[in-house]
């Protein structure tokens, strides 16, 4: 059986050699790190998570959290990792990204039928080849795609990370330990704002000053992963609807909400660095300082990482790939990850999944595996897709992808329950 190489040891490069290589298939792993590191990146492991350490809801009300559990059902090696790694976060499935990182790192490379080819690749090889090479594709490599597209276009929008502080700066005298409505376990460190205190910080984050990005422009940042300043510039009460909403969280102290909360959430197994929630930014480092210490809780914060940002480059994928993520007209080329428009760790990681379990399929002579749009997989596959999204952009799984039930189901959580459980039926009858 013919070697499949993979371009990027992402969520879903690795997930993708991951299920090729159970399924008995040998597979070249190329990865440029460490000799070559993108923008973003900072540590020669594999699946690196180079934004949040939360891999969202793992509620099956919530459609990612569907995702996971069609993943694990599937045998996925990143949702195994994540569960061994995972530190609280209340419903939310949040692991520690170094260890989580290196367990993959560690699983992939000890694999008798994986080999890692560790170097920079600029051109696309011949034979059966996935590239998951991610949303920072280098330059040399991202022309070797651009070419291959010639009456096509590469799209892109920016993305950001939150900063990182230590828990040992937080001022505990202003902050508190709850999940919001106390759901699951008290997980976040939650920052309170007076009305006044919140005024002074909204006013002082519109105006500080953002690092320099060519090209950067406010209609070019993805909705989901929208930098804090760029929110604040909306208007005044943005940020209090957004990842500063006091609603469930009362204050210990008082036993009333806020006027506004800032949240942190453990981005380590031993609780020692926390991130702020929603705070992805591109703000100048001192400025970064400047302003969030205004947040009473963070007056003396230490930061281990400021936040970032980067440009995410993504294809129009509805004009270029199949429902099986190949590239029409020539199958033997794969895309997945974030390449293709799919957006979230989670999402990446169901790419790769897909990908790699159709092209097993392939390599033995079998018919394709056509996931239902009823499951979250499937769903994902058939928007990056259909040909009928003209202003095609990078999209989370959410149940408005999934076509809603025949009948009628009183609540939002009861129906999506009631989507789940049918999806995971329709995932059941797959020969997996």
């Amino acid at each position: 059986m013919e070697t499949v190489k993979i371009i990027g040891a992402g969520l879903a490069g690795c997930e993708a050699a991951w299920q090729l290589a159970q399924k008995g298939v040998m597979v070249n792993l190329f990865e440029m790190k460490p000799q070559k590191m993108s923008p973003a990146h900072h540590a020669p492991e594999f699946a690196e998570l180079v934004c949040s350490n939360s891999l969202r809801s793992d509620q099956l009300e919530n459609a990612v959290g569907l995702l996971k559990e069609e993943l694990r059902r599937c045998g996925s090696l990143i949702m195994a990792c994540a569960q061994d790694h995972k530190v609280e976060a209340g419903g939310a499935l949040a692991v520690d990204r170094y260890a989580f990182s290196a367990a993959v790192t560690e699983k992939i490379r000890n694999h008798p039928n994986i080999t890692v080819m560790e170097g920079e690749v600029t051109q696309i090889p011949e034979g059966q080849v996935i590239l998951a090479t991610g949303p920072l594709t280098s330059d040399a490599l991202s022309q070797a795609i651009a070419d291959l597209f010639p009456e096509s276009k590469y799209l892109n929008f920016y993305d950001a990370a939150a900063p990182l502080v230590t828990f040992e700066s937080v001022d505990m005298e202003n902050a508190w330990f709850a999940s919001r409505y106390d759901r699951g376990t008290p997980d976040y460190v939650n920052c309170p704002l007076s009305q006044e205190e919140y005024t002074a910080f909204w006013r002082e984050l519109s105006q500080a000053e953002e690092a320099p990005v060519h090209g950067f422009e406010d209609a070019g940042v993805f909705e989901g992963c929208m930098p804090v300043e760029v929110m604040a510039r909306r208007g005044e009460d943005t940020l209090r609807y957004g990842p500063l909403k006091p609603v469930g969280l009362p204050d210990p102290k008082t036993g009333k909400e806020p006027y506004a909360v800032v949240q942190l959430r453990r981005d380590n197994a031993q609780g020692s660095i926390y991130n702020l929630v929603g705070f992805q930014t591109h703000l100048k480092w001192p400025e970064q300082k400047r302003v969030f210490s205004m947040i009473p809780a963070l007056k003396h914060a230490e930061y281990v990482r400021y936040g970032v940002m980067h440009r995410n480059t993504y294809l129009d994928s509805p004009r270029l790939l199949d429902r099986y993520y190949r590239v029409k007209g020539q199958e033997r080329l794969m895309f997945a990850g974030q390449i293709t428009g799919v957006e979230g760790y989670v999402e990446s990681t169901a790419s790769g999944c897909l990908a790699a379990l159709e092209l097993a399929r392939r390599l033995e002579g079998k018919p394709p595996l056509d996931f239902p749009q009823e499951t979250a997989i499937g769903a994902l596959a058939l928007y990056i897709s259909n040909q009928s999204v003209v202003n095609f952009q990078p999209m989370n799984v959410n149940y408005g992808l999934i076509p809603q039930l025949g009948y009628r189901v009183k609540g939002k959580r009861n129906k999506n329950a009631k989507l789940a459980e049918r999806a995971l039926e329709k995932l059941g009858e797959l020969d997996l």
